[in-house]
């Protein structure tokens, strides 16, 4: 099998997300098997399902704090999504043997995975943007306070991606450096705190990502609001 998806062109790195993909996904319908069509929860949810509740509860309540009432409840999901794959492509550096046996390899190690997230946020923040404003008059706020920092503003959206990915990137690749060079040195005992550095730099650097996409969508949100009412005035 692991022949086969080379032939194809699947890199490690790619087959580890794909397995992740597939992961969450079965994991996300057993837990919402017990959701009736309109929405209610059977009694009979299972600890699964009362678990990914509390999770998603807290999430919620963590990133409504960021991002605002309104933008949350419609924006929540993709912030979400993000936080969840990229803590578990992080996590999945933890496995044993990970970058070493093949078809293992964490996703975020390779710059290409970062970077297709960064894409991703990116053209959702103006895709949100302009739905919230009504139109493109969301490209307004570039000129705004004053027209002549329009380069800047202008300049700062594309900066966004590439600090994404370069942040993402550069620690998990790092981290799996320097995790790799202890373990050479040191076998035995190094690496097992090195390991429980690695849980929580995973959760941080996924937090910061799905924090800053937050950002930029609750601010997308607030300048398209403002636009559009500016238009009705």
């Amino acid at each position: 099998m692991i022949k086969f998806l080379y032939s194809i062109g699947m890199t490690d790195a790619m087959i580890t997300s794909s397995v992740i993909t597939i992961v969450l996904s079965a994991v996300a319908i057993a837990g919402g098997r017990a959701l009736k069509k309109n929405g209610d929860v059977k009694s009979s949810g299972g600890k699964l399902q009362t678990a990914l509740e509390i999770a998603v509860e807290k999430l919620y309540n963590f990133f409504e704090g960021i991002m605002g009432e309104y933008a949350c409840r419609k924006y929540f999901p993709l912030v979400a999504t993000i936080f969840i794959y990229i803590l578990c492509c992080n996590y999945s550096g933890l496995l044993p043997m990970a970058g070493h046996f093949p078809g293992l390899k964490p996703p975020t190690s390779s710059i290409n995975f970062p970077m297709g997230i960064a894409v991703v946020v990116f053209f959702a923040t103006q895709i949100i943007g302009i739905r919230e404003a009504h139109g493109i008059r969301f490209f307004k706020h570039l000129f705004q306070p004053v027209a002549f920092i329009f380069p800047i503003m202008f300049a700062e959206q594309f900066v966004r991606p590439l600090s994404l990915t370069l942040r993402l990137y550069g620690n998990v690749y790092g981290e799996e450096a320097v995790i790799s060079s202890f373990f050479d040195m040191v076998p035995l005992l190094l690496p097992i705190p090195m390991q429980v550095l690695s849980i929580l730099m995973g959760a941080v650097q996924a937090l910061v990502f799905s924090l800053l996409t937050a950002i930029y969508i609750g601010e997308a949100v607030e300048a398209g609001e403002h636009l559009r009412k500016d238009s009705h005035h």
